[in-house]
């Protein structure tokens, strides 16, 4: 019995100290870089990122402290909408 305590720890462990991984969108754009399509579309600061199916909503404030919410396709990068 004791020779299976051993690994059953181990693999729980091991488990355990592995790093969680990341919201896994299934898209071919990660958020960083719908992130960074949306900052070039003027969003100076980001609060709230969502992949809604087969988009990333990104909402922030503007250079302005305006509110902002950036759609981009998941697959293109294209910028979907804008609204203020």
């Amino acid at each position: 019995m004791q020779k299976y305590i051993v690994p059953i720890v181990a693999a729980v462990g091991l488990s355990i100290a592995t790093p969680a991984l990341a919201y896994d969108s299934a898209s071919q754009m990660s958020m960083d870089a719908a992130v960074d399509v949306a900052m070039d579309a003027g969003l100076a600061t980001v609060s709230h990122t969502e992949f809604a199916g087969d988009e990333w909503q990104i909402e922030g404030r503007d250079v302005t402290g305006q509110y902002m919410e950036v759609d981009v396709e998941a697959t293109t990068g294209r910028i979907l909408n804008i609204d203020h």
